[in-house]
C-alpha cells in the first residue's frame, strides 16, 4: 500500500502532516478523514490499519497529526479540543480544494469526539464513525485533574500522559468545559456509527450509551468485545475498518472498485488507456491487486512491475514448498525467507551456451532458514527449493496460446 505525504496549513499557520491512502486501483469514489487518539499520532498502528481497511473499501483515507503531535508543527497545549476540530476542518478544506470533499469523517477516542462536532459543521460529510469516543471530556482532565490549582501560577503544568510527558495550559483545560457534545449529537442528524468496547478501562461504556441515546436514527452501535482502548491487537483495529467500510455502504455509494469478471479464467487484467499510464487491475476469483511500471519508465508506480510478480511467483512457491517439506519431516524450520532477483545476462556470464553469447533471462534465488538445522538439512532444502511446482514451470517447454474474445 503506497502512502502519499501531505503537508496542509491549519487556521493558525502550522503545517499539518498527513498522508494519503488510496484503494488499489488509485481511484476512490469517496474520501474520508481520520482523526487519531488524544496523544496519539497518524503513524499509530491502529490507525494505519483502519486507514487501509477502509481502502478496501473504495475510500482515499487522509489520516494526519493534530497540532503538537506526531510530526505536525506547534505545541501539544495548543492542541486543545477547539483546535482538534478546527485542524480536522483544515484538512476538510484542504480535500475539498485539491481532491474532493470528504463523505466520512472517523474518530477514535478524542478524535471521535471532534468528529462529531466537525461533521455538525460540514456539508459535504454525510456519515461518521466514531470509536472508543467520549461523551464529555471528563476522563481526559482525570488524569491531571489533582495539578489544575498549579497552571494558574506557573502558567502550565507538565504531566504524564501514557508514561510521555506532555504540557498543559490554562486554555488547555479551560477549552474541555466548551462542548456539550450529547447535544451536538443530538442536532447532527446525519448517520452514525458508535463503536466502543465494554471493558474500555480509559473511556467507559456509558459513554457510548450517551452518545447513542442521544443521537437520532440512523445510528448504529457496534460492541468491540475486549478489545482495548487502543485497538493494539491488529485483529481489533482490522476489524474496525472493515465493519466501518461495510456500515457506511448503506448510506452512500463506495464501489468505485468495479470486480472485474474473470468469465470463467483463473485470472483478468485490465488497462484502461484513456485514464492510465501502464497501472493495472488484475483480478482472482477471490483477490485484487494492481501492477505498475515505476516512474522512470513511464509508469506511476502503484505496483509491483510484471517481472516483481513474476518473482513474487517463484518466491512464494518456494517458500510454502519448504513449509510443506519441513513439517513433513518434522525439522526445526520456524521461518524461511526468499530473495529473488531477476536479470538478463549473457551465456558468457553463466559460463556455458554456445560460443557466440547469447541473452538469458536469470533469476537468481537465495534463501535464509531460521531454525535449529543442520548442514545437511539445509542442503536439503535447497535442493527442494528447485523442486517447487512454479520453479519446474519456469524450466520447462511453456506452450501460450492467444485467442481474441468477441
Amino acid at each position: 500500500m503506497q502512502s502519499t505525504k501531505l503537508h496542509i496549513l491549519n487556521s493558525k499557520g502550522l503545517q499539518l502532516q498527513a498522508y494519503l491512502e488510496l484503494p488499489a486501483n488509485q481511484k476512490p469514489k469517496n474520501y474520508a478523514i481520520f482523526a487519531h487518539c488524544f496523544t496519539c499520532s497518524s503513524t499509530l498502528k491502529p490507525v494505519k490499519n483502519i486507514s487501509r481497511a477502509l481502502t478496501t473499501h473504495g475510500f482515499g483515507v487522509v489520516r494526519f497529526d493534530f497540532t503538537g503531535l506526531g510530526k505536525s508543527e506547534g505545541a501539544f497545549a495548543d492542541s486543545h479540543f477547539s483546535a482538534n476540530v478546527d485542524d480536522l476542518l483544515a484538512v476538510n478544506k484542504y480535500m475539498a480544494e485539491h481532491y474532493r470533499a470528504p463523505s466520512l469523517l472517523v474518530g477514535h477516542s478524542l478524535g471521535g469526539a471532534a468528529v462529531i462536532v466537525a461533521a455538525s459543521q460540514l456539508d459535504n460529510v454525510k456519515a461518521v464513525a466514531t470509536i472508543g469516543a467520549p461523551a464529555t471530556t471528563e476522563h481526559v482532565k482525570r488524569h491531571f485533574s489533582h495539578q489544575f490549582d498549579e497552571i494558574p501560577e506557573k502558567g502550565h503544568v507538565e504531566v504524564n500522559i501514557g508514561g510521555r510527558p506532555f504540557k498543559i495550559n490554562q486554555e488547555f483545560v479551560e477549552d474541555f468545559d466548551k462542548t456539550d457534545l450529547p447535544e451536538i449529537t443530538k442536532q447532527l442528524r446525519k448517520p452514525i456509527l458508535i463503536m466502543h468496547a465494554p471493558f474500555d478501562q480509559v473511556v467507559g461504556i456509558d459513554n457510548a450509551q450517551q452518545l447513542f441515546v442521544n443521537a437520532f436514527h440512523p445510528k448504529s452501535f457496534i460492541s468491540l468485545n475486549d478489545a482495548d482502548h487502543l485497538l493494539l491487537r491488529d485483529k481489533d483495529s482490522l476489524y474496525v475498518g472493515n465493519m466501518i467500510g461495510a456500515w457506511v455502504q448503506r448510506y452512500f455509494e463506495t464501489a468505485d472498485n468495479k470486480i472485474l469478471d474473470t468469465e470463467d479464467e483463473q485470472l483478468v487484467a485490465h488497462l484502461n488507456l484513456l485514464e492510465d499510464n501502464f497501472t493495472i487491475s488484475i483480478q482472482t476469483k477471490r483477490h485484487n491487486f494492481v501492477a505498475d511500471e515505476p516512474v522512470s519508465f513511464g509508469g506511476d508506480d502503484f505496483g509491483p512491475t510484471p517481472y516483481d510478480f513474476l518473482s513474487a511467483g517463484l518466491a512464494a512457491c518456494t517458500a510454502m514448498t519448504l513449509k510443506l517439506y519441513a513439517e513433513r519431516k518434522k525439522w526445526d524450520l520456524q521461518e524461511v525467507f526468499v530473495y529473488i532477483t531477476y536479470s538478463k545476462k549473457h551465456s558468457a556470464d553463466l559460463m556455458q551456451g554456445p560460443d557466440k553469447p547469447t541473452r538469458f533471462d536469470h533469476l537468481l534465488k537465495k534463501l535464509k532458514f531460521v531454525g535449529d538445522l543442520d548442514a545437511t538439512q539445509k542442503d536439503k532444502l535447497v535442493e527442494i527449493a528447485s523442486k517447487c511446482p512454479v520453479h519446474k514451470t519456469l524450466l520447462s517447454e511453456i506452450v501460450i496460446d492467444t485467442e481474441v474474445l468477441a
